[in-house]
């Protein structure tokens, strides 16, 4: 099966919404539940972190709620899209802008989390795309 055949899968976006789903509830528990001790090795507040995980709980649960769809909505999968790319920026943001100076192990940690949100945005975007009628083709 090629890649397109992949992502035009109708359980493509509901499955990657459920990974995403979970992976973002799992870092809400872990910044809410554990700011306190990772604070102080990411050299970042853990009002901050806390923050993070406060904003990532109720997207994941929304998420989770999208994943169990037959077919998810394109305009609340372009919505997913969006936040997840808006993340990325405020991740950036938190790692390398004038706020915070996070330790070496911090801006790994928060570039790393931004990564994977990168890979769940860009596989959204590929997804949506490939459910796009295409002229010419068949649906």
């Amino acid at each position: 099966m090629s890649a397109l055949h992949r992502f035009a899968s109708p359980k493509f976006l509901p499955r990657l919404l459920l990974i995403d789903g979970l992976a973002t509830g799992a870092t809400a528990l872990m910044l809410i539940l554990g700011a306190e001790m990772l604070a102080p090795v990411l050299q970042l507040p853990a009002g901050l972190l806390r923050t993070g995980g406060a904003i990532c709980a109720p997207f994941a649960l929304w998420v989770l709620m999208l994943s169990r769809r037959v077919a998810v909505p394109h305009g609340a999968m372009a919505a997913v899209i969006a936040i997840n790319f808006a993340w990325v920026a405020a991740s950036a943001w938190v790692a390398f802008g004038p706020t915070w100076q996070p330790a070496a192990f911090g801006v790994a940690f928060v570039c790393a989390q931004a990564l994977v949100v990168l890979v769940f945005a860009e596989l959204g975007w590929m997804g949506l795309r490939a459910m796009r009628p295409r002229p010419g083709v068949p649906a």
